[in-house]
């Protein structure tokens, strides 16, 4: 093996230890943010999917989240009301149809000053770094979410992944 391949190697291996901690300590770190509002880390997700991807069904909510249908995401919205962060209604177009909507401002006001925080850090952190670094970075984990994306999809059996 030449000097290229080997450090190439190592590099790669290095890389893959390093996305392995990265992902272990989001998952943590999500659970901890949830937790210090009193939820769960499946019910901050949910509430985190309803913000970006908007109002959902229970159904829609479940799929999003990998829940079943049933009592576990009916019991996720009930927490997730009690809290403040959701609000369901029923549709106007069919009453009998249920629709789950986030309400940002209690989300934000408990867990974006945490957030906050790591945008802090991490912008300080990319203000050490060049325009080309962070544009390869930005592809980097983009392609990262993408490969997580299509796995959560084979591993529910429901993609293309």
């Amino acid at each position: 093996m030449t000097d290229g391949s080997a450090r190439r190697s190592a590099a790669i291996a290095r890389q893959g230890e390093a996305m392995q901690e990265f992902m272990a300590r989001a998952v943590l770190f999500q659970d901890a943010v949830a937790r210090s509002v009193g939820l769960n880390g499946t019910d901050l997700q949910a509430v985190g999917l309803l913000m970006s991807s908007g109002p959902a069904t229970p159904g829609e909510l479940a799929a999003r989240t990998g829940l079943t249908a049933g009592g576990a995401v009916t019991a996720m919205i009930d927490r997730l009301e009690r809290a403040g962060y959701v609000t369901r209604t029923r549709d106007d177009a069919d009453r009998r149809r249920v629709i789950v909507t986030a309400n940002p401002e209690p989300v934000l006001a408990g867990v974006g000053p945490v957030y906050a925080r790591v945008a802090q850090r991490w912008n300080e952190y990319l203000a050490t770094l060049t325009d080309e670094q962070i544009e390869f970075a930005g592809d980097l984990l983009a392609e990262a979410a993408e490969i997580n994306r299509e796995q959560i999809e084979a591993l529910r059996g429901t993609g293309r992944g």
